[in-house]
């Protein structure tokens, strides 16, 4: 079955409610750039919780679509009754993938000053609480989830919690780390692209939730991806690649964990 038809009986078998389309939007990153984000949200007035899922080195566009990771996370968050919404960094400053380059023209510190305005953006609109407010982020999306809750805190709201997916996390090990909101990273242990010792480090040493899968390895928490080895700028191994894939227990886990925290915000 095609993907984007999977994504729309997705929509219809997992929500309880009806659920308005996704909506192009666009704000202001603090420095000054104009960002476009794609916006999903449940039907209603609200005012309802919001989430801001960061995309990773790959951005968040596959042939025009939405990507598959990012696609299903906001069926099942719009779903549960949550604002979702997906900034992109890359496409608006004309970059695509940045995954094989290491002199990447956006890196994820300078991103916090994107998921900073788009936490300022929901917090102006009428159908968001804005004291409900979560980051997720996904590999680069997630160094950059760290970065925005250790630093560069939005103007006049800030994120209640964030709960991030595989970040590389070696910087923080010299630079320190010390987040203002709960934080969990989610990790697989197997992981040959961002290691997941590191994150459990800086972890234990914030004051930061960790959970490592066994056997996990990058993009775990894809709806459907086979295992299989790709080439990376930052890899782990002397050949150059990395191992991405579905880890369907790890998946399931991590769904369970993020409903959670998100219900108890």
């Amino acid at each position: 079955m095609p993907w984007p038809l999977r994504v729309v009986l997705f929509f219809l078998l997992l929500s309880p409610m009806s659920l308005r389309a996704e909506e192009r939007v666009a704000f202001r990153s603090q420095d000054q750039t104009d960002i476009a984000g794609i916006l999903f949200r449940p039907s209603g007035a609200g005012p309802f919780p919001a989430v801001i899922g960061l995309h990773g080195c790959a951005g968040m566009w596959r042939r025009g679509e939405l990507d598959a990771r990012s696609a299903d996370w906001a069926a099942r968050l719009t779903a549960a009754g949550f604002v979702v919404l997906f900034p992109d960094s890359y496409g608006p400053r004309g970059l695509t993938a940045t995954c094989a380059t290491r002199d990447r023209a956006v890196r994820p510190r300078g991103r916090a000053l994107d998921a900073a305005g788009a936490a300022e953006w929901l917090a102006r609109q009428p159908f968001v609480d804005k004291r409900r407010i979560a980051l997720i982020g996904w590999s680069n999306g997630g160094t950059t989830a760290l970065y925005a809750t250790g630093t560069t805190p939005p103007a006049g709201v800030d994120y209640r919690l964030a709960v991030i997916f595989y970040p590389g996390c070696r910087g923080f090990l010299r630079s320190g780390w010390s987040p203002r909101q709960p934080v969990t990273i989610l990790h697989g242990e197997a992981d040959d692209w961002t290691p997941a010792e590191p994150c459990a480090a800086i972890a234990r040493s914030a004051g930061a939730a960790f959970v490592g899968y066994p056997g996990a390895y990058h993009d775990f928490d894809h709806p459907d991806l086979p295992l299989r080895t790709r080439r990376a700028a930052y890899s782990q191994r002397p050949d150059g690649q990395v191992t991405i894939g579905t880890n369907p227990a790890a998946r399931q886990d991590a769904i369970g964990r993020v409903m959670a925290a998100l219900r108890g915000m």
